[in-house]
């Protein structure tokens, strides 16, 4: 928002190095982070707790040396830009942010998993304080690098990075402090001995995330080829906004799953793996029609909160009623995915993502948008097709689950053969 004011150039520069920092860096670290809510989870719930932490360091490892390569490409960012025909202002431009942004990449990657240490615990109020103070000092910092001190947009790129820092320390202080003691072990060489097992989660749980949010990213490049670009864009710009802030509803409803139902399988419940998807899609179906009403009251004036022309607002409230569908779908898929992730199916949805997407979606979006001339519209009709195909496939695979199954293999591999598993519900 402060980097608006800045002019166009720096909007425009900005808006394609986060762009592209995200596709190329966030959603990576992200999904491969997410690996841990079924290895530390589990770990969690059958109180192993040594190996807990050890396989929370092993992620710290493997997130930060994954950051390395990631980080040269977005170094060089501006030469890959200007090869690819963009302007060299804006190259230029995109390229410094992207560079000055590289100390927030290895920050993100510490941080998510340091997120998964205390998610998978329960442990929300340090998470709650630390986020609330990075975010006051996020703000601040930004207006004084940005206007007092002149740094423009470096300083927005400046700012982020610092915030990430300060998050990482502010968890680091409580994670080595008494209050989780429990949970404390010495760093060892046993820590890279865990990267293997680490990354046989942490690709496919990486293809999972990305190749879905790759698609919303290749649905704004296609409305940018439609006829009046600037309108379609603008207006899947704001749709794209809308739904981001929404998603993170249905996020959280998400990891709470991936946390109980990886505890559960963990600590050798399968009825409590049970009750916790029931409550989980229960609770995931209540949140999407109550803020789907919601949106759908608002549909009018939404589009007054991101832009005064009246074609585009028009426009918007056309869209709304796919935003509601938009909204129960992702609700639904980002419970289940979390699901998926607490039983160890990152390979699995990795699959039903490239199906739901890349088969269906994206194809059927660029024949409604383009032959069947319904643009904008026709675009996000065919991601909501994706994204219901993704629903019906992950309700499925989880509805046949057998969960005494699903317990048997996550105490094989916790234990690793050295206890035999109990039978269960005999």
């Amino acid at each position: 928002m402060m980097v608006g004011h800045l002019g166009k150039l720096a909007l425009s520069g900005i808006a394609i190095a986060i762009s592209l920092c995200a596709v190329s860096g966030f959603s990576l670290l992200f999904g491969m982070s997410c690996a841990l809510e079924t290895l530390c989870g589990q770990a969690y719930g059958a109180q192993q707790y040594k190996k807990f932490c050890v396989q929370i360091y092993t992620g710290l490892v493997s997130l930060t040396l994954a950051s390395i390569p990631l980080s040269l490409l977005w170094f060089n960012l501006e030469k890959l830009l200007t090869l690819l025909g963009q302007d060299p202002l804006i190259s230029q431009e995109a390229g410094n942010f992207a560079r000055c942004l590289i100390p927030a990449l290895f920050a993100y990657g510490i941080l998510q998993a340091m997120v998964r240490f205390f998610l998978i615990q329960s442990l929300i109020k340090p998470l709650v304080i630390s986020s609330t103070v990075s975010l006051f000092f996020h703000i601040a910092l930004c207006w004084l690098l940005v206007f007092k001190i002149g740094l423009g947009s470096l300083g927005a790129a400046f700012s982020i990075g610092a915030s990430y820092w300060l998050n990482v320390i502010l968890l680091g202080l409580y994670m080595f402090s008494t209050n989780s003691e429990r949970t404390q072990t010495h760093i060892s060489m046993e820590i890279f001995h865990g990267i293997r097992e680490f990354l046989s989660y942490a690709i496919p749980s990486a293809g999972m995330i990305c190749l879905e949010w790759w698609s919303l990213e290749l649905l704004t490049l296609l409305s940018g080829i439609l006829p009046n670009p600037e309108l379609e864009t603008s207006v899947l710009s704001i749709c794209l906004s809308t739904i981001s802030t929404i998603y993170t509803i249905p996020e959280s409803i998400g990891s709470a799953a991936s946390t109980r139902v990886s505890n559960s399988l963990g600590a050798g419940s399968p009825q409590a793996a049970r009750v916790s998807v029931f409550a989980a899609m229960a609770l995931a179906a209540l949140e999407a029609l109550l803020v789907s009403s919601i949106l759908f009251a608002c549909r009018k004036t939404l589009g007054y909160a991101f832009s005064n022309e009246r074609d585009v607002v028009d426009h918007v409230t056309d869209m709304v009623p796919l935003l509601c569908l938009s909204v129960i779908l992702d609700t639904l898929h980002v419970t289940l995915s979390g699901i998926a992730r607490g039983c160890g199916w990152q390979h699995l949805g990795a699959y039903v993502n490239f199906g739901a997407y890349y088969v269906v979606g994206i194809p059927i979006a660029a024949i409604l948008g383009f032959w069947i001339e319904l643009r904008g519209k026709g675009l996000w009709i065919g991601i909501l097709i994706g994204a219901l195909c993704q629903t019906v496939m992950l309700s499925l695979i989880t509805s046949a689950t057998n969960w005494e199954k699903q317990v048997s293999k996550a105490r094989k591999r916790i234990f690793q053969g050295r206890f035999e598993v109990e039978e269960l519900l005999k």
